[in-house]
This record gives structure tokens, sequence and C-alpha cells, in this order.
């Protein structure tokens, strides 16, 4: 007996973020980018009055944000934002160091250095897009949320070739930590951006000539430029 044919399967309805997951994200993202400094007095109040929430889920929010070591909560007095202490961004940047290096020498050693190279080129397209569009000197925030992007874009796209979902699944550990420090220092410092995106072309270049210890290096300069400036 044949079985009726079955027509497409309907597509999928995104679901919808909760009133917390909102508030959640929403204020991590303006931690992150660096629009809540470290030391900011943030109460539950102004969250719920910017995205028309009730008290519960930003309630909520907060509890999770002070899980990551984003927010200090204070009975009755609000929160604060939690500042990145120079001690966890060194440890940031030599974990980075770490696991990016050895994932650009293993997918060189394996074959797989090409399969980086489309996304590091729209990467360096996207950082010189955001350098040169407003041509303001330094840089607007606009403009360093940009390099920013595609700079996480950047050095993902090397993890990524390695196939280590090991590494991988550091890097994603890592990311919040590491974007909340990139637009950190980009902010206060903007004129690295161009210094950056020059260290950036010699990475690619690097990993398109299939030479390890050539990136390996131009990695240790561009992390130490980092460290120079906590």
């Amino acid at each position: 007996m044949t079985s009726p044919e079955r027509g497409p399967a309907p597509p999928s309805v995104p679901v919808p973020p909760s009133a917390a997951d909102r508030a959640y994200q929403h204020t991590k993202d303006a931690i992150i980018r660096g629009e809540l400094p470290g030391g900011t007095a943030l109460s539950e109040v102004t969250v719920c009055s910017e995205l028309g929430l009730s008290r519960t889920p930003v309630h909520e929010a907060f509890l999770r944000l002070a899980a990551e070591n984003l927010l200090t909560l204070a009975s009755r007095k609000g929160a604060l934002v939690r500042p990145m202490a120079p001690s966890e961004a060194a440890d940031v940047l030599e974990m980075r160091e770490a696991v990016e290096a050895s994932a650009a020498r293993r997918a060189i050693a394996d074959g797989r250095a090409a399969e980086a190279a489309p996304a590091l080129d729209k990467a360096l397209r996207r950082q010189e897009r955001a350098l040169t569009a407003g041509r303001s000197d330094p840089p607007d925030a606009a403009a360093i949320k940009a390099f920013v992007a595609a700079d996480d874009a950047f050095h993902t796209a090397v993890v990524a070739a390695s196939r280590n979902p090991i590494a991988l699944h550091f890097t994603g550990l890592l990311r919040d930590r590491q974007q909340r420090l990139r637009h950190q220092l980009m902010r206060v410092h903007p004129d690295q951006l161009r210094p950056a995106l020059d260290q950036h072309r010699r990475l690619a270049a690097a990993l398109a000539a299939g030479d390890a210890d050539g990136y390996a290096s131009v990695l240790s300069e561009h992390i130490a430029m980092h460290q120079g400036i906590l």
C-alpha cells in the first residue's frame, strides 16, 4: 500500500526572546560595548523604563549578569558594572594567543589554511570600511563597533579552520570577555585601530603562505600591543 505523499514541512517560526532574555541581552551588550563602563551604577528601574518591562524579568536578567561577573548586586542599592581587572584582561589575552597560535599551526599542518581565506578577506574589508567610512579622527563609536565585530570574525575564522571543536568551544567561552576587552582598548586608544588592521593583513598573509612560525610571531606582536596599553 502506497502512503500518501506529504507536502513540504511548514517553516519553523522563530520563538521570540522572553522578557528576561531581552533585558539580559540588552544590558550585556551595553556592558560589552563599553556603553556601561566598569563602576557604572545601574538600576532595574532604568532598564525597565528603557525596554518597557516589569521588574521581575529585569531582576532575573541582573541575577544572570551577576553570575557571569558582569554586575555586582547590592541589596537595596541596585547594581554596579564590574570593571575588567588588568589581571583578567591579561589572562584573556594569554589564553587567546595560546589557542589561536595552536589553531593556526594545526590548520596549516592539515592543509586547511585556505578555508579561512574568504572570511579573513571579508573581515579585512569590513575593518577598512570602518576606518574610512566616517573619516572621523579619532574614529567614532559606530566605526569602533564595526571594527571590533570584524576583529572577532577574523580571529574566529582562523580557529574554525583548525576544525578543532575544543578550540572552538574555548573561543566561544572567551568571546564575551574578548569583545569587552576589544571595545575597552579601542575606545581608549582608537589610534591602535590602523596598526591592528595592518597586523591582521600580515596574519592573513602568513596563514596563506603556510608560515605557522610567522603567524605565531605576528600574533605575539598583536597581543603585546594590547597588553602594553592595559
